[in-house]
């Protein structure tokens, strides 16, 4: 209406566009006024709820970026951000729970179970879980096991393969190993009962670094829980969501996912921080003490 009242009469757009005209008079002072300060709040914040959305790859729901809009000095709610994010038309994703088969070796010894079920663990290099999962590219299935500190829920080593191969537990341990710089003994090492995890070669692996293996029981996914909980996390906010041909752009494509997971995603069990923030503060405050 703007645009064309040199052409037409604003009496005669509004009928046509089923608008009023004091409604459209409204809005013309409304845009040649300074904003009201509640108005330029909602736009401020806004722009930084965008951010943080944007920030996150389009992953953060309200209590997220509520969180990082806080650390920014914001004083908001986090009603207030669900509903802005409403009026934006921008949502976070939902991971849900999926399930796992396992296939374990008949008549096989197994480990004791050192965890029952009790996940938390006070420090790094506590608990340790593991698990195995698979992902298709294309028409072909490929399997990714990863190794996640259960202290921070940081993703201490994984490892793709295009068959169910021990190698693939025993690499992703390693590359766990690695990133403790071998400061690992005493660490208890969960798994379900899958054959790979009770492999001779996973089990000389821990013998040499005195990691102390353990296991749920078959087909209770309660015991092995968290390990599984995180392949819900990754394939919704990012395997879902992209496409990958090969096996190459699927390696590139997970350490980009866990390099963003360990250093910027903020997680529940670390606090609302990153895996890796919330590892330094522990470091310090043991510092400290």
């Amino acid at each position: 209406m703007a645009a064309e009242c040199a052409n037409y009469e604003v009496t005669r757009m509004a009928r046509l566009l089923e608008v009023s005209t004091s409604g459209y008079y409204r809005w013309r002072d409304a845009q040649s006024r300074p904003a009201l300060p509640s108005e330029q709040r909602r736009a401020n914040l806004e722009v930084k709820i965008l951010s943080s959305h944007r920030a996150s790859r389009g992953t953060y729901g309200a209590p997220r970026i509520t969180l990082d809009l806080l650390d920014e000095g914001e004083r908001v709610s986090e009603n207030t951000v669900a509903q802005r994010m409403a009026d934006l038309g921008i949502a976070g994703v939902s991971p849900r729970a999926f399930k796992v088969t396992t296939v374990s070796a008949p008549g096989a010894p197994y480990p004791e179970d050192l965890v029952e079920r009790h996940f938390d663990a006070d420090e790094p290099n506590m608990l340790w879980t593991s698990d195995i999962t698979y992902l298709k590219i294309g028409v072909s299935d490929v399997y990714l096991c990863c190794v996640r500190d259960e202290c921070s829920s940081r993703i201490l080593g994984w490892q793709l393969a295009t068959s169910m191969r021990t190698e693939i537990v025993t690499d992703a341990l390693e590359m766990a190993v690695r990133t403790r710089r071998g400061n690992v003994a005493g660490v208890i090492f969960h798994a379900d009962r899958g054959s790979q995890f009770n492999d001779a070669k996973v089990i000389a692996l821990c013998e040499k670094f005195d990691i102390l293996r353990s296991m749920g029981e078959t087909g209770s996914c309660y015991d092995h829980a968290s390990a599984e909980s995180f392949w819900s996390i990754f394939k919704h906010e990012y395997f879902y969501r992209h496409a990958f041909a090969t096996l190459e752009e699927l390696r590139a494509g997970v350490a980009d996912y866990v390099n963003f997971y360990n250093h910027q995603r903020r997680c529940q069990k670390a606090g609302g921080v990153s895996p890796i923030r919330y590892e330094l503060s522990l470091a310090r405050l043991n510092q400290a003490a």
